[in-house]
């Protein structure tokens, strides 16, 4: 578990994961203002699939206090953040969280994701958690990766869909999200299903492509199936 950690920390190091057209890294000081940017825009079309927003949320000392929570948990093996951002003009487009990562006999973990309204439905974070997936599976080693969704969020379930999830379950009353206790539809994926052929890279380091592919994996084009908000297993993903 030490070398694993350490590898992890040399491989995320101010690096990033990159698809066609979109990258992915971890959260710095400097994002601030293009993120409090965003989401204040955002904020109507984000607030149903989220949980409540606290009073401070979009004040820099609250989003210092997220990166230091994030950084707690990428030290610890136990999450890892990332915002989403397009190649060609380096503009914010939203975030994805890997979270409730468990070790031992489970090796699983949490996905989530949220869009800023301006970017939904382009394709963008179908991409981005297509490009997530390798970094997952072969450098975290993690053997499952689990979401839960809204039943009335028809484009994530669409999106988790495109990208390999299947569907799995129904929870009652799983999340308090936008202020109730809501149910959601629960997916799954392991590292052996099926999964998007993506070129994805880890910027100034080597392709992450899984060494024998999945049986059954797919391609997927950068501009795909409607994206919206989805909240991954436990965790609110308003990274």
């Amino acid at each position: 578990m030490i070398n694993l950690l350490k590898s992890l920390s040399e491989i995320m190091r101010g690096r990033a994961i990159g698809g066609p057209t979109v990258y992915l890294r971890q959260p710095h000081r400097r994002d601030w203002r293009s993120w409090v940017a965003l989401r204040s825009r955002s904020h109507a079309f984000l607030k149903p699939w989220e949980p409540t927003w606290p009073k401070d949320a979009l004040t820099r000392k609250a989003f210092l206090r997220r990166l230091r929570a994030h950084a707690l948990q990428s030290h610890s093996d136990a999450g890892y953040a990332f915002f989403v951002f397009r190649r060609n003009d380096d503009a914010l487009l939203g975030g994805i969280t890997v979270s409730n990562v468990r070790r031992g006999i489970a090796q699983s973990c949490s996905v989530g994701y949220w869009i800023g309204e301006p970017y939904a439905r382009r394709g963008y974070m179908t991409e981005a958690l297509a490009s997530l997936l390798p970094f997952i599976f072969e450098n975290l080693r993690l053997h499952r990766i689990e979401a839960a969704v809204l039943p009335e969020n028809a484009a994530s379930r669409a999106l988790l869909k495109k990208v390999g999830f299947r569907e799995e379950g129904y929870a009652r009353q799983f999340l308090r999200i936008n202020g109730e206790w809501q149910d959601h539809v629960l997916f799954g994926m392991l590292a052996g299903d099926p999964r998007p052929v993506v070129h994805t890279v880890i910027e100034g380091g080597r392709e992450l492509r899984p060494a024998v592919a999945p049986s059954g994996a797919f391609a997927v084009s950068s501009v795909a199936a409607p994206s919206q908000n989805t909240v991954g297993g436990r965790n609110s993903s308003t990274a």
